[in-house]
């Protein structure tokens, strides 16, 4: 979806217990697996995750009908 709307993608892998450590708490990310659309948290773990949530969510953050 980066390619089909010209948005800069992220992906951000670390250990499981690094996700667990209270310095990552403390910084009110989600937990892994997650996706974030600018500030907003579009789904959270293996299945709330859909394309289509991902797409709404893309097109609301670039103000798109």
């Amino acid at each position: 979806m980066g390619e089909k709307y010209e948005v800069e993608t992220e992906i951000i892998s670390k250990p499981r217990a690094e996700y667990q450590t209270a310095e990552y708490l403390k910084l009110g990310l989600p937990l892994a697996p997650a996706v974030m659309v600018g500030d907003e948290v579009v789904g959270q773990g293996p299945n709330n995750i859909s394309e289509e949530k991902v797409e709404t969510a893309i097109r609301r953050h670039l103000r798109l009908p």
